[in-house]
């Protein structure tokens, strides 16, 4: 039984300079390891220039483009990632990492712009129109959450050379938002035929988020057609009307699909039971947080290389939020091999921005250089800040979500242009739960509801005597004070008489 345990999606908006409508979708299923199935769902749209700024839209969803014009954006790449991938089971990601983000949302755009303030006011602009667009709380990335990388993304687009001076990059995450059925409906109405029709069909929300691994990839820069990856000796089911093509060098088949006929694809009991071998990943990393207690605490990431004959470079990103105070001066980088090489040697080179309180995250790249088959252990120490009770969210005591790591793998051949034709590799570590200093909310209930009720009381006593007007008894008209004396003897009269009834009862 295949149990659909990863699922992908990708949309691509390309503009043209010079280039006719067009929109494409493509389905690739790939069988992984322990009977896992991984579904990608790719459609793309493409536009000319000239049509995009004179607002023609025709496969690029009206609302989206004009969002991206308001806001100068000339690249656009928002990510809604949920669930783990387990690359020591699976493999090497889909798409080499490059169409997913860590847990959560994140997003990362280029903005053109005259100058640095500039650039930030369209991003904040472009963040709470794809809130609203996405039903996402992307209007909460503000200073605290947005950095300007340097050396972990390149544009995949072609810019022009004028207008790449003026690009600014700004990259922000959300490591707590949920990714939920909320979120796929917007992205299904982005397609020309609102997830009616096409692959897109297929789409089942239910489905979709009881997979373990999914994540949905928009990404806008300057023939229908479903794939699976098998070996070419497997033998596959598929209706009338469909062209079968074959990839012997990728154990990949597509076929083009019939535009009267339904399409149906099926993968009998096979008698042969290889499994197509997927390439292993080009690095593995882990990250975790060490030490105890509320003031301070460390972070420890290993990165293994597990080629046993060609060292790796990539460069290292973290942003941090700025009630994570780290020590640079305990930055350590050491390797499991003996003997372990020096630290300057592993770490390259180092950017590092820090915090400010309350306006901006942390900001630290490192460019690493892992020999073969070894480990490398990066620590660092960091301080942790005290928050004011209205800085902490509804659940304070589950603690606060850190951002996962980017790992961007350079080429190894240095002469290799990074560029948008080139194909770069990218890894994401899981997210992090950092539990703060947290005070006991139940205290400042117990004393407003304290003081509260003493204030109604004494407001009360003291409104009766400001407004009561105290007169003597012969002062009232019509008041006979013999005639009250009667009757209360009566009323005594009356209890006397009853308690003596029921004392004789008793005798």
């Amino acid at each position: 039984m295949i149990r659909f345990l990863s699922i992908f999606l990708f949309f691509l908006f390309a503009i043209l300079v010079i280039a006719d409508s067009a929109y494409e979708e493509h389905l690739l299923l790939e069988p992984l390891p322990q009977g896992s199935l991984l579904a990608s769902f790719n459609f793309k749209s493409n536009a000319s220039l000239q049509s995009f700024e004179q607002q023609h839209f025709r496969y690029i969803p009206r609302s989206l483009g004009q969002i991206l014009q308001h806001a100068k954006t000339k690249e656009l790449h928002l990510r809604f990632s949920s669930g783990r991938w387990d690359a020591e089971t699976w493999g090497t990601r889909p798409w080499k990492g490059a169409k997913e983000g860590g847990t959560g949302v994140e997003l990362w755009a280029w903005i053109e712009a005259e100058a640095e303030e500039a650039a930030f006011a369209h991003w904040i602009t472009l963040n709470h129109a794809l809130s609203g667009l996405f039903c996402a709380s992307l209007n909460f990335v503000d200073s605290t959450r947005t950095t300007r990388p340097l050396k972990t993304f390149e544009p995949t687009g072609d810019h022009s050379n004028p207008s790449i001076s003026n690009l600014h990059l700004l990259h922000g995450t959300l490591p707590r938002e949920v990714v939920c059925t909320e979120n796929l409906t917007p992205f299904l109405k982005l397609l020309p035929c609102k997830g009616k029709a096409g692959i897109s069909s297929l789409l089942n929300g239910h489905k979709l988020f009881d997979a373990s691994w999914q994540t949905m990839s928009i990404d806008n820069r300057p023939t229908e057609s479903v794939c699976i990856n098998v070996p070419n000796e497997h033998k596959i089911d598929t209706s009338e009307g469909s062209i079968e093509r074959k990839d012997p060098s990728k154990n990949q088949r597509c076929y083009t699909l019939s535009t009267s006929e339904p399409f149906e694809l099926g993968l009998p009991q096979q008698e042969n039971q290889a499994v197509t071998p997927r390439p292993l990943p080009s690095i593995y990393a882990s990250r975790s947080f060490t030490g105890h207690g509320s003031e301070r605490g460390g972070v420890q990431t290993l990165l293994t290389n597990p080629s046993s004959t060609t060292a790796i470079s990539f460069v290292y990103f973290e942003t941090l939020p700025w009630f994570m105070k780290p020590y640079l001066h305990t930055l350590k980088a050491q390797t499991t091999t003996s003997p372990s090489p020096l630290q300057n040697e592993l770490i390259t080179s180092i950017y590092y921005r820090p915090a400010l309180d309350r306006q901006r995250g942390t900001h630290l790249e490192l460019q690493f250089t892992v020999p073969p088959a070894s480990t490398v252990r990066l620590t660092y120490d960091f301080e942790k800040a005290i928050l004011r009770y209205t800085e902490y969210p509804p659940d304070a005591n589950r603690g606060f979500d850190v951002a996962p790591a980017v790992i961007r793998l350079l080429p190894a051949d240095t002469n290799t242009p990074v560029g948008p034709s080139s194909e770069v590799e990218y890894v994401r570590t899981t997210s992090l739960l950092l539990s703060l200093p947290t005070p006991d909310f139940s205290m400042p209930y117990n004393v407003i509801i304290l003081t509260s009720t003493v204030m109604a009381l004494a407001f009360g006593s003291i409104y009766n005597l400001l407004v009561r007007r105290f007169v003597g008894a012969d002062e009232v008209d019509g008041f006979d004070l013999g005639k009250l004396k009667a009757r209360v003897r009566a009323r005594l009269r009356v209890l006397m008489g009853r308690k003596d009834d029921r004392e004789k009862k008793m005798q």
